[in-house]
């Protein structure tokens, strides 16, 4: 069995991926409604700041900022992860007895992926990374057509523009050519 180590730094940024059990399932999508609700609830009780996130058929991203006394994001990922999945219907959850014995329900893959955020540098690679997905996935051909991310929310802010990622650009070429 591997053993994974993590790092856990108090308040620190982190970009994560976690991916559904069976990747040709568009779960994430087809309940969003659940996601939604599942992310409001975890982050009503864990102090994080999302930065971006961008929820796919069967993945998602997400950048966030923990909160200063908090550190143990596992325990906020695996909160999201259960309350989204406790509100599916029950035809999706198909757990063996190993999931049970650890309180999965066989929708999630067991792990996910961390990335402490370096410096302001990392944290726009992360950011565009989140955002152009989708078109990377080949989804949608512009970031605004997606609608299941917070680049909406941020170009109300005047941090993007409407048609950013649209082009063809060098940088975010970049992000996917290292």
């Amino acid at each position: 069995m591997s053993n994974y180590r993590r790092v856990y730094m108090q308040g620190d940024a982190y970009f994560f991926t976690a991916v559904l059990q069976n990747r040709g399932l568009d779960l994430l999508c087809q309940y969003i409604d659940e996601f939604r609700r599942a992310y409001a609830k975890t982050i009503s009780y864990y102090p994080v700041k999302t930065i971006a996130i961008c929820v796919l058929p069967n993945h998602f991203h997400w950048v966030v900022q923990l909160g200063e006394n908090e550190k143990d994001y596992s325990k906020i990922l695996s909160n999201l992860k259960r309350n989204f999945s406790k509100n599916l219907p029950e035809k999706y959850k198909n757990p063996n007895q190993s999931k049970l014995n650890k309180r999965e329900l066989g929708i999630w893959q067991r792990r996910f992926w961390e990335h402490c955020i370096r410096d302001e540098t990392d944290l726009q690679r992360h950011i565009y990374y989140t955002y152009f997905n989708p078109v990377k996935h080949g989804l949608v051909k512009r970031v605004c057509d997606w609608e299941f991310s917070s680049f909406h929310r941020d170009v109300k802010c005047g941090l993007f523009v409407p048609d950013w990622g649209s082009l063809v650009d060098n940088e975010i070429i970049n992000l996917y050519n290292e």
